[in-house]
């Protein structure tokens, strides 16, 4: 497994990180199934753990927390992020910021967080949303330094709503923020425009987040694919959506290398851009794991694949909420 640095927090990062949203309560979950998924990753050289207290309201950070008592020796990088207390995602810019993250909200959070995890400090702390809207609110200006002095996280980051990779400039240029979390993937490649050159140039690290598209880059799904009640996918993939995202991926086909598969394309892609510190595919299965860790050792793509690979961006705004 390659690792890079991780912007000026200096840490060596796996090239593949392990997002954990998947876990948190997700229709078709199994505890037995994670934990054994987690443990293969660790042995496998992942050392990048993305959760959140809202991923199965704590779950997703306890059985994290039961991963690193079995490694106490490992030096295995945990983040998570707080909650929006108004319960909205995405951030809204008309809610006012002291409905979102008051200080003493995004503290005890902070707090609660690390109960979960059996830790007494965070690598990294992420806002869950956010909107650029709230960047002279002194709620969380104020949690990330008193978190920071109190020796409660290292490093204090922010988790970008979907396609708006510019919705977070201002927040980096107040020194306060590390990192930076973004979807970024073949399809969504509008981070490398402005935000990718802004975070090299202020050394922040870049976690790209959503590889697969929620699915639709695994080329696993079909016409007939439906989820649960209540799962958010039955909504992004709506019926027209999913039908303009299946044509979208029979175009991206012929350029999987033969030997390959769609996944390792996907995320051998983002790996190609040196602003990306790691991406955290989720993965709930050890066969998931195994897949994806390889493209951590695998040779870098061609430039001539990368160019190709250009061509697929897709400009959408599918609203959730």
């Amino acid at each position: 497994m390659r690792h890079r640095t991780f912007g000026r927090l200096g840490w060596r990062v796996s090239e593949i990180g392990y997002g954990m949203w998947g876990m948190g309560g997700w229709t078709g979950s199994d505890d037995t199934q994670s934990l054994a998924a987690l443990e293969r990753a660790v042995l496998g050289g992942c050392n990048f753990y993305d959760t959140a207290h809202a991923y199965g309201n704590g779950h997703s950070e306890r059985l994290l927390g039961e991963i690193l008592r079995r490694h106490p020796g490992q030096r295995l990088y945990v983040a998570t992020k707080v909650p929006p207390k108004d319960g909205r995602w995405p951030g809204r810019a008309e809610t006012p910021a002291a409905d979102v993250y008051p200080r003493d909200h995004v503290v005890e959070m902070t707090r609660t967080s690390l109960g979960n995890l059996g830790v007494e400090r965070l690598d990294l702390q992420q806002l869950h949303v956010w909107s650029d809207a709230w960047v002279e609110d002194e709620g969380w200006r104020r949690a990330a330094e008193d978190l920071k002095r109190e020796g409660l996280v290292e490093g204090f980051g922010i988790s970008v709503n979907r396609w708006e990779p510019t919705n977070v400039l201002k927040a980096l240029d107040t020194g306060l923020v590390d990192s930076v979390q973004v979807v970024y993937n073949v399809f969504d490649q509008a981070p490398e425009d402005v935000l990718f050159p802004a975070c090299e140039r202020l050394n922040l690290g870049v976690i790209a987040r959503v590889p697969f598209d929620e699915g639709s880059l695994t080329d696993t799904l079909t016409p007939d694919t439906r989820w649960p009640a209540n799962d958010f996918r039955n909504v992004y993939f709506a019926p027209e959506r999913l039908r303009q995202t299946l044509a979208h991926v029979d175009r991206l086909r012929p350029l999987v290398p033969a030997g390959s598969s769609m996944p390792d394309l996907v995320l051998r892609f983002i790996l190609h851009h040196p602003a990306v510190a790691t991406v955290i595919p989720g993965m709930r299965q050890v066969r998931n794991v195994e897949a994806n860790l390889a493209a951590g050792d695998a040779a870098p793509l061609p430039a001539e694949l990368v160019e190709a690979l250009r061509a697929h961006r897709w400009q959408r705004d599918w609203r959730l909420a």
